[in-house]
């Protein structure tokens, strides 16, 4: 992995003083961070990233006139620097995973758990491919964001998937179902939301309740009527509805 040949430009954005602090001194330690702001809001912080343009910001949860989650969507996903959630609460963590979230940190933390989170900020920053936008926030057709990963909770436990992982989900009412493996989550998204996050060269809608992981068809069946059983390499057999046979062929690149 090729090293970085500038100092990381870090912004710390906090409304209490004493937080701020934490954070600046644990900066200041690293030999690889070169300058440090600062912002006591939201709204300054949107001013800084603008300004500054900074590789990395550790972004408070909950402040005044403008909240963390604000910061991002008045500037767009795809101007954020790499993100580093910094709160209280542990509420948040799905939200910011969402949002591409490099990290999460509730406080208080220890300093090898920040030490945790720069070790995963440096590798995201590293793997960056010039001229591209980063993971999860590539722009598709009507504005957004690609997701790279999805956060769930199971029982007390929040558990973060690779959108790779994912077999085929399917519509549950208002919600959609994961299958992943043997395993099935219950994400709270509706279908046709989901359908605009995911990497249209992966995944393909092959019936109004189902989208399916194109990595996983192993086979198509014919059942009549210009249909299809779509087979997964898991064994799994979903419906190719006729409606949505074009999309699967013009992803495939050939007639079925």
């Amino acid at each position: 992995m090729a090293a970085r040949e500038q100092a990381l430009r870090v912004l710390v954005v906090d409304d209490e003083a004493l937080a701020r602090s934490r954070l600046t001194n644990l900066l200041k330690r690293d030999p690889q961070v070169g300058e440090i702001f600062e912002a006591q809001n939201g709204l300054a912080a949107i001013d800084l990233i603008e300004a500054e343009h900074p590789d990395v910001v550790f972004l408070d949860v909950q402040m005044p006139q403008l909240d963390g989650f604000g910061v991002i969507e008045a500037l767009g996903a795809e101007n954020m620097p790499q993100t580093i959630f910094v709160t209280a609460y542990d509420r948040y963590a799905v939200r910011a995973f969402e949002a591409d979230a490099a990290d999460y940190l509730v406080k208080p933390f220890a300093d090898e758990r920040f030490e945790q989170s720069m070790t995963r900020v440096k590798s995201r920053l590293a793997t960056a491919q010039p001229m591209q936008l980063g993971p999860n926030i590539r722009d598709v057709a009507g504005g957004g964001a690609l997701w790279t990963r999805l956060v769930v909770r199971v029982g007390g436990v929040v558990r973060l998937i690779s959108i790779e992982e994912i077999d085929w989900i399917e519509a549950a009412n208002v919600y959609v179902n994961l299958h992943v493996g043997p395993q099935e989550f219950l994400y709270r998204i509706a279908l046709s939301h989901l359908a605009t996050k995911l990497d249209p060269l992966r995944f393909v809608r092959i019936h109004r309740s189902a989208i399916v992981n194109i990595e996983r068809i192993k086979e198509l069946e014919p059942i009549g009527q210009g249909e299809f059983e779509v087979v997964l390499a898991n064994g799994n057999r979903l419906h190719l509805s006729k409606t949505y046979r074009m999309e699967l062929e013009k992803r495939l690149g050939q007639s079925l």
